[in-house]
């Protein structure tokens, strides 16, 4: 069985509120951006629940009333895996647990499906996107400005995560659309064994200086396996920052969704 956790909460350093925010579509309707992901999620095939898990109850009442099911999850979760962690101890039937991060409406389904696929023999899997030249132009350009966008992956010849950062890994003077920089897609799968783990291991030092959730598992030695995924020339970005709606909305309307 697979289960699809959104974990949301309301208090962000950067951006307070933010599944609340409002995202116009293709058609003018404006939408939540916790809603925007949840119809992501119920999008993949595979899934048997998509479950919206909050300690906000602002967050838990708009949810249920545009129709998503709901688990209140507590307040001394540090991140989301810790929150999917939480869920995956009431869902004792679930064989698969996708965490499916809740600003990133963008995420296609064929994105969760590639990593449910690669999660044969796996504790863990993420999907990477090889940057273009605009991402890899946005990702610069938010960290000159001092903002947080997007994360990097640099990983070694069997796809197994090397390292995640907020900066732009690999550095070069000479980067370019064609070079190894992969933009990491906010969607992690977990054997339920391995968020069992995760909870009990206090949080890491560098996940701590990174702001990461998924080093964790990198600094206890849990290989992440990391699944390359193609844009086909859609755009995609999560909400980090107020910034990005406009581009969000931007990628929503030329990808004609409501």
């Amino acid at each position: 069985m697979v289960t699809i956790v959104i974990p949301a909460r309301f208090q962000s350093q950067r951006f307070q509120g933010k599944p609340m925010a409002m995202l116009r579509g293709a058609t003018g309707i404006k939408k939540s951006l916790i809603q925007r992901s949840w119809e992501a999620g119920c999008a993949v095939p595979q899934a048997e629940r998509v479950i919206v898990a909050t300690d906000d109850n602002r967050i838990a009442e708009h949810a249920r009333a545009f129709g998503a099911e709901v688990m209140l999850t507590s307040r001394q979760a540090a991140n989301g895996t810790e929150r999917c962690a939480e869920v995956a101890t009431r869902l004792p039937e679930a064989e698969l647990i996708v965490n499916l991060q809740g600003d990133a409406p963008l995420t296609p389904p064929e994105f969760v499906t590639a990593v449910i696929a690669a999660m044969a023999g796996e504790d863990m899997a993420t999907p990477v996107l090889r940057a273009d030249a605009q991402t890899l132009h946005r990702l610069q350009a938010d960290r000159k400005q001092g903002m947080v966008g997007g994360t990097t992956a640099v990983f070694d010849a069997n796809h197994r995560a090397l390292y995640f950062s907020k900066e732009v890994l690999p550095f070069s003077d000479v980067l370019g659309p064609s070079d190894a920089v992969f933009h990491h897609v906010g969607l992690y799968a977990y054997r339920p064994e391995a968020l069992r783990r995760y909870a009990r291991w206090p949080m890491g030092r560098l996940e701590r200086i990174e702001g990461l959730e998924q080093l964790r598992f990198l600094e206890n030695g849990v290989a992440v396996k990391c699944v390359e995924v193609e844009a086909k020339n859609r755009v995609f970005w999560e909400v980090n920052n107020p910034q990005d709606i406009e581009r969000v909305e931007k990628a929503l309307a030329e990808m004609g969704i409501a």
